[in-house]
């Protein structure tokens, strides 16, 4: 419980993709999570990013310092 960003991201990651499917093999697993992750990273809003994704909260950041 030391970072609680990483602990419910790793929540969602096991409610919505590990507990909701089997899955037949180890590459089955990677490419499945990999595209929850860049499902959740890239399309969707974050309320604790002002509703934007995660990506477009970072290039917010790396625009204002370059502007800095």
């Amino acid at each position: 419980m030391d970072n609680t960003h990483i602990e419910a991201s790793n929540s969602l990651l096991r409610q919505e993709r590990l507990n909701a499917s089997w899955f037949m093999s180890m590459e089955d697993d990677r490419v499945r999570i990999n595209n929850w992750r860049t499902d959740y990273n890239e399309t969707r809003p974050q309320s604790s990013l002002g509703n934007l994704t995660p990506s477009e909260f970072a290039a917010q950041l790396n625009e204002a310092r370059k502007v800095a």
